[in-house]
């Protein structure tokens, strides 16, 4: 580990994309990642306005740019305590990020993964089939992984439907875990009234945390999630812990932001409830 003089606190590199407005990607995990008590660094793929949930917005792609940002990091020293990368909109960026990884993974980096690949039983119209046989591989370096179901799906070969059993979608979340990570959670599962996250852990410890559906899902929500589990990971918060926290905290920013009258596509509203957001709770 670097005992560099930069390094004297613990530290997150997070790979995404920045949103000026619409609470999502690195401008959602920032807060949350500092809020609990860690730094946040981030290296943007992309620029935008807004983001690509509005009717128009500015996209300016930043990964001509991503590996000279990296080789100032090196410059510095840099050691990170956690990784974790989000959208990534190219297979160069793929490949950028694996660099990446194999630059700043050293002993005692935790490495999540939050494989943003789509939704709702679809890939996202930007992922190429190369892209997805690239983020397979990825998911090799992971740590940590959090897919949701039709992520999951995608990365297994297994055929999406709306109403896998429990068990199956714990041996999927077993499966995943073969692949490398050491800790699967496939998120936001809606089932009979609850958001249901399906969790394992190698060794064959597992687990599923349920909070009540309250509200529509909001863009963000992930982000929000994977910045809560990046930031439990680096501090040795046990791993079901940091789970029901990031649920809980989705959960009362939904209800709040139902009560503000937010418009979905702004994202989920955090900023008030942030002095909710604890391990300690």
């Amino acid at each position: 580990m670097n005992k560099g003089i930069h390094n004297h606190q613990l530290k997150i590199a997070c790979i995404n994309d920045i949103s000026g407005f619409g609470r999502c990607s690195i401008t959602a995990e920032l807060p949350i990642i500092s809020r609990l008590g860690v730094q946040c660094c981030p290296l943007p793929t992309a620029l935008l306005s807004d983001h690509t949930g509005f009717d128009s917005f500015y996209f300016f792609d930043f990964t001509d740019h991503m590996r000279d940002y990296m080789k100032e990091w090196k410059k510095l020293g840099l050691h990170f305590e956690g990784i974790m990368s989000g959208f990534l909109g190219s297979v160069e960026q793929i490949d950028i990020v694996r660099e990446f990884f194999d630059e700043f993974d050293d002993d005692g980096t935790c490495v999540i993964i939050d494989p943003v690949m789509g939704d709702y039983g679809k890939i996202y119209a930007t992922y190429t089939d190369e892209m997805c046989e690239q983020m397979k591989q990825l998911v090799g370096y992971a740590d940590i992984l959090t897919p949701n179901a039709t992520e999951a799906c995608k990365l297994t070969g297994i055929p999406y439907k709306e109403d896998f059993t429990s068990q199956e979608l714990m041996d999927m979340a077993e499966r995943l875990s073969s692949c490398g990570p050491e800790k699967v959670a496939i998120t936001g599962v809606d089932r009979d009234g609850y958001i249901e996250n399906y969790c394992y852990e190698k060794g064959g410890r597992s687990f599923i945390i349920r909070t009540e559906k309250v509200a529509t899902q909001r863009s963000g929500t992930g982000d929000v999630f994977s910045a809560v589990i990046a930031a439990g990971a680096v501090r040795g918060i046990p791993f079901e812990k940091s789970v029901r926290t990031a649920a809980e905290f989705i959960r009362d920013c939904l209800v709040r932001s139902e009560e503000l009258d937010i418009p979905v596509t702004d994202g989920v509203c955090f900023e008030e409830l942030m002095d909710r957001l604890s391990f300690d709770r």
